[in-house]
């Protein structure tokens, strides 16, 4: 795959119109399994410098969605593109490279006794349980990375005794081994306790705001998890798009309403979201 500084651009991305490339596109994407449809008719097109939500209920097909992203699901039909990579006319591969992932399954993978250095070289190759001999260039590349992420000094700890805060850290210092243009955040805030996923949503903020940040897409159910960096939400209901766009046009307790099938009531302040669900008068 051509890296993001020597791609060619695919149709409607960087042009006289358009000035802003295209980091992720999806036309019409469908998946269906036996008689049931699970994703219907999926537009949806990230641009390089967004940053965006995908929230949507349990049930909504979030999950789905993202082993399309990551080539795991076979598109019943519409088409995936990376960049200037079209799925199923790529080695998906190396497209996969080029989209990292953090998520609970990978987590679940994880050797105990693994220092986090190995673990995060082990993004390198899209590998679990990482043993080969590491190119001095590679260690740098991961320690500097761990730095990068807060937790340099965790490079000797065993992956068993890190906190669930630690472990995302290390899985998204691991996932940015490749160089990933969009990184995907799959509810990385399960298992945190209150204050622990505020100080890990933080550091989400400043990772967004890095330079050479790649294109991140957060996935979430709760609303209180969608910091001022996220700048577009995606709103996926019943396995279709309900809306889609910049936050402050899409998040609305009308909208939401619909997307948790409940009478919800947004409220934003200081740059931060709110969901109240009012429970429905007793029978």
């Amino acid at each position: 795959m051509n890296s993001p500084k020597n791609r060619t651009a695919p149709a409607g991305s960087a042009t006289s119109t358009n000035p802003v490339p295209i980091s992720l596109r999806l036309e019409g994407l469908e998946i269906r399994r036996g008689r049931d449809s699970i994703l219907k008719g999926i537009d949806w097109t990230v641009r390089s410098g967004e940053h965006w939500v995908m929230l949507g209920a349990n049930g909504s097909g979030k999950t789905s969605l993202l082993r399309a992203l990551t080539g795991y699901f076979m598109p019943s039909a519409g088409e995936i593109y990376v960049f200037d990579q079209r799925y199923g006319y790529t080695d998906w591969r190396e497209v996969r490279l080029h989209v990292g992932i953090v998520s609970s399954a990978v987590q679940q993978l994880m050797n105990d006794a693994e220092p986090a250095l190995y673990t995060v070289l082990s993004g390198k190759y899209a590998a679990i349980d990482y043993r080969q001999r590491p190119k001095p260039a590679e260690k740098t590349q991961a320690q500097a990375l761990l730095e990068q992420m807060e937790c340099g000094q965790l490079a000797a700890r065993p992956w068993g005794v890190l906190s669930q805060g630690e472990r995302q850290r290390v899985l998204i210092a691991r996932a940015l081994m490749s160089s990933p243009v969009v990184l995907i955040l799959d509810e990385p805030c399960a298992g945190l306790d209150p204050g622990a996923r505020e100080l890990f949503l933080r550091f989400l903020e400043r990772l967004g705001t890095r330079k050479a940040a790649p294109t991140l897409v957060l996935v979430t159910h709760h609303v209180e998890e969608i910091m001022p960096v996220f700048s577009h939400v995606l709103l996926l209901h019943e396995g279709r798009v309900l809306a889609a766009g910049p936050h402050r046009q899409v998040m609305s307790s009308r909208n939401l309403s619909a997307l948790f099938s409940s009478r919800a009531q947004l409220r934003y302040r200081h740059r931060r979201y709110s969901l109240t669900i009012k429970a429905p008068p007793a029978a």
